[in-house]
């Protein structure tokens, strides 16, 4: 059986890595003996309290070959950030590697073995960094160790350096392909012992000279994304899926579905009980001998939907019921100071309330997967996020153990959250085992992906301000109204979890003496799911916007007074305010810092021109926002012509996430996270009638197309060459700042305020 996926990605000839019997495996311990000894169990974070936590083990993660190719296993899922490049650059800056003769292998879906593999949150470098620098130090070690014995001196004299190891007072030298084998017999140093690079020496970490490794395979064409994937024997499949969340199937009549050339079988797959988590949400799958005639057959289906308890939802409808419940009190989710006698005594009084619509993930590469159920073991191949959730959900969906599941990551072309929920997958694997296991690749269209997608959430954000005889705020009430992601898992919550709110609500680290922040109830319609930068979308949008107003209530320059809410720069302990999440990290090693969120305003504010004078119908506008543990601000200049349509002729984006391990990639991250907010701010909408989608395409769904980019885009990464600081995220917090710098810009050019997105055409005259 031909497979035509192959993970494999090398910038060396696969001639020369000879896999298998003969290549060198490194390893040493697993986590460290302090955690796992800890019976006490005391509360942990990044790495260490996410499912699995990190591996150190050059066993997992390294392989030198007796032609000295160093092999290194990327376990987490490359979607368009880089990470296969930037994990190995990482393993091999500490290894001593020539970049040139490294390649890497994705790992497959295994949590036990390859540490946690949940490619979401910003996290992969923030907690993968150091583990990889382990392992690469270890083998590094352990080959210098090797080389020292055959030559009989101190190890202390013996160093690793571009692919050899030298004895400088003898004048020896070897290989590392030379050493493997006997390195390969020697224990594994403890990680106490590990000698990490000095970062002064680094050779490819922060030096942003390495290109994406697999960059030749994606331009020519060659790489393999999950609807590349082809094996032989193939069948294809698409279902007709419930046109509303929580339908079924009443009847179906397939006749005509039969008799399209090619259509090989029909399948009924069952809508589960709300909330469906991460299983498909039923309908009627068409199994065919292409997709084409998947989908001819597809179109012949005569169903009968039940629409079930969600028939009614509607988007104008809903976000009536949004603004009732913002204008009552809501839960209290953060108080601080006294907030009604403050707004009782204050000098003035401003009120606002935004409204952003659900939004689509919409990647590029919608789902896609082929999966094989044959003799009592399944293979998956698939562009996700969540290999390991893949793994554990086809296990259950199949009855069978997950030691009889295997599941390959593809690359992803573009993932934003959809790709964490393998329903698709299960969808596949379905569709295999109902042809006797026959491979069968399963592919969502883009109608299909716009009308059953894990929406971003819809919210209405209320805010009231006191301002006092300076203008400046003394008393800050802010409700936050969305339905909440925890409603794929639970039924009926009414309430955001606490790491949605921690997402620019709880910990806004604003200078305002009394703050109440209350979360109303909201019911979900829809399947709710992550959407990069998740509720720091309309946190942002709605803080920053109304900061502005308040500015222009108080007759100040707004980037000025933005400075002056956020107060001077000083450090805050996230917990003290309410946030006991902060993105799953130690509060200690990352508190709030006040002075990173100033600088990265300033310097956007500078960069763009901040206080220049404008044109008629043009302006400036600025933003800034903490989100996964970072710090980023985005200044933008719009031009609104008579007809009321905004051009964005400028952007600059500064970004401060520590520490940057491959700057080119970040680079890159928040050019992508321009274009993204300005989609999300000016164009895209996902609404509801009678229950349904009423986007079907990129002609209704409209993303931020080339001549809408901005002519001018600059990126300002704000330096830290200090390793020995935590790194911040990146792919995620370029997002939220971009559609409150949009529409304050607005107001700066036109004087109407922006408060619901997107914006479109709400210019007109």
């Amino acid at each position: 059986m031909r497979h035509a996926f192959d993970p494999e990605l090398a910038n060396v000839s696969r001639r020369g890595f000879l896999a298998g019997a003969g290549s060198l495996v490194l390893a040493i311990s697993l986590r460290s003996r302090a955690i796992a000894e800890d019976t006490a169990q005391p509360k942990t974070f990044g790495a260490d309290a996410m499912p699995n936590g990190w591996r150190d083990d050059p066993k997992v993660f390294v392989a030198i070959a007796p032609d000295g190719t160093v092999t290194v296993t990327c376990h987490r899922s490359d979607m368009g950030q880089g990470v296969r490049t930037s994990i190995a650059l990482v393993v091999a800056d500490e290894l001593e590697a020539d970049w040139a003769k490294v390649r890497v292998v994705q790992a497959y879906g295994d949590e036990t073995r390859f540490g946690n593999q949940d490619t979401d949150g910003s996290r992969s470098l923030r907690h993968f960094f150091m583990p990889m620098r382990r392992a690469g130090a270890a083998a590094r070690q352990m080959l210098i160790q090797a080389a020292a014995q055959q030559w009989g001196v101190p190890a202390t004299e013996v160093e690793g350096a571009n692919h050899m190891v030298r004895h400088a007072p003898s004048g020896r030298s070897a290989g590392y392909g030379e050493l493997a084998q006997a390195a390969a017999n020697l224990p594994v140093p403890p990680r106490e012992s590990l000698r990490l690079k000095d970062p002064a020496a680094f050779r490819y970490i922060g030096k942003g000279e390495v290109g994406l490794i697999d960059n030749r395979d994606i331009t020519t064409g060659k790489a393999i994304y999950g609807i590349d994937t082809r094996l032989d024997g193939m069948l294809y499949a698409v279902v007709a899926r419930p046109p509303v969340y929580g339908g079924k199937v009443a009847s179906f009549d397939a006749a005509e579905t039969m008799k399209v050339p090619g259509v090989v079988k029909t399948l009924v797959i069952d809508t589960p009980a709300i909330p469906s988590e991460f299983q498909p949400i039923g309908g009627v799958a068409v199994i065919a001998r292409n997709t084409w005639a998947a989908i001819q057959g597809r179109d012949k289906l005569k169903i009968t939907w039940d629409d079930g308890p969600n028939a009614s939802y509607d988007s104008v409808t809903y976000r009536t019921e949004l603004e009732n419940s913002a204008r009552r009190p809501g839960k209290v989710v953060r108080a601080q100071g006294d907030l009604d006698a403050a707004m009782a005594k204050a000098v003035q009084r401003v009120e606002a309330e935004y409204y952003i619509p659900h939004l689509a993930q919409a990647p590029m590469e919608p789902p896609a997967a082929v999966a094989r159920v044959s003799d009592g073991q399944c293979e998956a191949w698939a562009c996700t996020q969540a290999p390991q959730a893949t793994r554990t959900r086809l296990a259950n969906r199949l009855g069978i153990g997950e030691d009889k599941v295997r599941v390959n990551v593809t690359l992803l072309g573009g993932g934003f959250g959809r790709k964490s929920k393998p329903d698709y997958v299960l969808e596949a694997a379905l569709c295999s085992q109902a042809v006797d296991g026959a491979p069968v690749k399963l592919t969502w269209t883009r109608e299909d992906d716009l009308h059953h997608s894990y929406y971003h959430t819809v919210s209405v954000e209320r805010l009231e301000a006191g301002l006092d005889d300076k203008g400046m705020p003394v008393a800050w009430l802010h409700r936050t109204v969305a339905p909440t992601i925890g409603s794929i898992f639970a039924p009926d919550p009414k309430h955001e979890l606490p790491n949605e709110l921690g997402m620019g609500v709880l910990n806004m680290p604003l200078a305002v003496p009394n703050i109440r922040v209350e979360n109303p109830e909201a019911a979900a319609h829809v399947r709710i799911g992550w959407f990069r930068s998740v509720s720091n979308i309309p946190h942002a949008f709605a803080i920053q916007s109304f900061i502005a107003e308040l500015a222009h209530a108080a007759g100040r320059d707004p980037k000025e007074y933005l400075l002056d809410v956020i107060g001077p720069p000083r450090t805050i302990d996230p917990t003290s305010i309410g946030d006991v999440w902060n993105y799953g990290e130690d509060p200690s090693l990352y508190p709030i810092d006040t002075g990173r969120l100033r600088r990265v305003i300033e310097t956007a504010a500078d960069a763009i021109g901040w206080g220049r004078s404008m044109p008629t119908g043009q302006g400036l506008g600025v933003a800034g926002h903490y989100s996964f543990v970072t710090y980023t601000a985005v200044a933008v200049e719009a031009a609104v012509d008579a007809r009321g349509q905004i051009t964005i002729p400028r952007v600059h984006i500064v970004i401060d996430c520590g520490p940057q391990v491959n700057p080119e990639r970040v680079r890159s991250q928040m050019e992508g996270a321009v274009i993204m907010g300005m989609g999300l701010a000016l164009t895209a909408e996902i609404t509801f009638r009678n229950g349904r989608a009423e986007q079907d395409n990129f002609d209704t769904y409209e993303l931020t197309r080339i001549d809408a980019a901005p002519k001018e885009l600059q990126v300002h990464l704000l330096p830290s060459s200090d390793y020995r600081l935590p790194l911040g995220g990146v792919g995620e917090p370029g997002v939220p700042p971009v559609a409150p710098a949009i529409a304050n810009a607005v107001f700066a050019a036109t004087g109407k305020r922006i408060r619901q997105l997107p914006i479109r055409d709400r210019l007109g005259a």
